[in-house]
């Protein structure tokens, strides 16, 4: 479809408590969360979920922490989830830690976020003298696997087993808390792929913003696998929050290494990701055809299949059901947001039966500004805003390209004691994103680059490297490329694409500096001159990322 179409009816929640209350109410023995344990599987219900959260917040309560900052540190698990749950729900303030953190930097965002309680996984426990001694604000740290409470060093499942005891006793203090909405409710630490950590204040109106309105322009289906880093705000709000406002059953990838294999397992039928993983699954598909000399056979039936499908017939899933397979057999849709998504990889997956749905999004936006619809999908673009939000373009240049603002509910509340910080971006509500970019004619949003990114050569173009790098990611064996301005005496007067190469793809290939040099020059052959790559360097290890699978700059 060309054009857009009407919003999606939902119905709006008031707060996360009345999320949860539905979902129990209609979907009681649905399964909320399925996951590994050892080497069980296990499922818990929406009613056995939210029993979870209130013995945990009955026993929150009972230690008088219920309305303190609460921190999270560990992969993601079902404890964790819970532990997110409960604090939303109560009149304290999550603060979900970054599990790659090294001792310091957990030390430092403990003491900077003023957290009294940290809930913890086994990995850390060796760093827990060392936290508790650092941190003098800290009331209890609490171990997932924690068997003993020893004085301050709880055993997180004796302290639900506590709660459960007192709720059952007929203490309601916990389902009875009363808070204001637009109270600081969650505060992530972000600093991107450049600069140093900040405190993004977030209320649980904040929340609700993306909450009640991403399902008006997006749709989900029933089942997920949950992949992402909990800490991330996407993950955390579009992957965790709206998977259970929209009632789905959430499956908790226990390792980034076995995304395909559990994706086979749990078959679901939607994702999250980063386009890093899109990136993967694309070339491994292309390698695999190859490998087994069915590249030209694939190729012609997406020619076939988007020719039949122009007359309506839609055979997608029958001509590739052995790639289908290899997802599970179920997966539909692919939502993608955190970085540039090549439109090459929409068109191929849109082509195969996948849709690849394009999204934009920032921590200090709850943090879903954008999003493509399934209808009204164009790659080439970062979708239409949200309803409950304002996008204005500032000191657009001739292309239409300039800093991109954003007002409306999502937006945070500001960063968490640095109000020079917050002033320096957030003024008269409109926030400035540091991301440059247009707005079309159809109303949709296109990202050109970071701001702390722009080369300006000494000709006085400004470049944004990520256009360039999407380009240079066209060559199937480029893994990886970062593009930067070459200087001489303190003008940009050149770009050098740095990259590291798939090992798989360039075992055995000869003169491979002449043979990429050539590959990326046909790449970008449609790039006007003065983006050209003028020097290219191949690096021997990937480079050093983030979290969420974003290279560090």
């Amino acid at each position: 479809m060309s054009k857009n179409y009407p919003l999606n009816s939902v119905r709006e929640v008031k707060n996360v408590k009345e999320l949860m209350i539905n979902a129990v109410k209609e979907v009681p023995d649905r399964a909320a969360f399925m996951y590994k344990e050892g080497n069980k599987d296990k499922q818990v219900s929406y009613k056995e979920f939210e029993e979870d959260t209130i013995a945990l917040g009955t026993a929150l309560v009972d230690k008088n922490v219920n309305d303190k900052h609460i921190a999270c540190i560990g992969e993601n698990s079902y404890p964790w989830i819970t532990v997110f749950l409960t604090v939303l729900k109560s009149d304290g303030v999550f603060v979900p830690l970054d599990k790659e953190l090294p001792l310091e930097q957990i030390i430092h965002i403990l003491n900077d976020s003023d957290s009294e309680v940290l809930f913890y996984s086994e990995r850390y426990e060796k760093f827990i003298a060392d936290i508790l001694q650092n941190v003098p604000k800290l009331k209890y740290v609490i171990g997932f696997q924690k068997q003993e409470h020893q004085d301050k060093v709880l055993s997180y499942q004796k302290l639900m087993e506590e709660g459960k005891k007192s709720y059952q006793k007929g203490n309601k203090k916990y389902t009875t808390l009363t808070y204001d909405i637009q109270k600081l409710k969650v505060l992530v630490y972000t600093s991107g792929t450049t600069g140093i950590a900040k405190g993004v204040m977030l209320s649980e109106n904040n929340l609700l913003n993306v909450i009640n309105n991403a399902l008006k322009v997006a749709d989900l289906y029933t089942k997920c696998l949950s992949v992402l880093p909990y800490h991330h705000t996407y993950e955390g709000t579009c992957g965790i929050l709206l998977g259970l406002y929209h009632q789905a059953t959430i499956c908790i990838n226990d390792s980034l290494k076995n995304v395909l294999r559990n994706i086979q397992f749990y078959q679901p039928d939607y994702l999250l990701l980063v386009p890093a993983f899109a990136e993967v699954f694309y070339k491994k598909i292309i390698a695999n055809a190859k490998e087994n000399k069915k590249y030209g056979i694939l190729m012609a039936m997406m020619k076939v299949s988007n020719f039949l499908r122009f007359f309506g017939i839609d055979l997608r899933r029958k001509l590739f059901k052995s790639v289908h397979q290899a997802f599970g057999g179920n997966l539909r849709e692919i939502i993608c947001g955190g970085a540039p998504l090549r439109p090459e990889l929409g068109k191929f997956f849109d082509s195969i039966g996948i849709q690849l749905i394009n999204g934009y999004g920032i921590t200090e936006c709850s943090p879903l500004v954008s999003v493509n619809r399934i209808k009204f999908n164009d790659p080439r673009t970062v979708g239409i805003p949200l309803p409950c939000v304002e996008v204005k373009i500032v000191n657009p240049d001739e292309d239409g390209n300039g800093e991109i603002h954003v007002k409306g509910g999502i937006v945070m509340l500001g960063y968490y004691k640095n109000e020079e910080k917050t002033k320096e971006v957030l003024q008269d509500g409109w926030f400035n994103t540091g991301d440059y970019g247009n707005l079309n004619k159809k109303g949709q949003l296109s990202i050109t680059g970071r701001t702390k990114n722009l080369i300006v050569l000494n000709n006085g173009k400004n470049v944004f490297p990520e256009e360039i790098e999407n380009y240079i990611l066209r060559v199937n064996y480029v893994k990886e490329v970062v593009v930067r301005g070459i200087k001489e005496e303190g003008r940009e007067i050149g770009l050098l694409a740095e990259v590291f190469l798939n090992p798989e793809l360039t075992e055995g290939m000869q003169n491979i500096s002449e043979t990429l040099k050539k590959d990326i020059c046909d790449a970008t052959r449609e790039l006007p001159i003065y983006k050209k790559i003028t020097e290219i360097k191949i690096r021997e290890t990937e480079f050093e990322k983030t979290t969420t699978n974003k290279i560090k700059r």
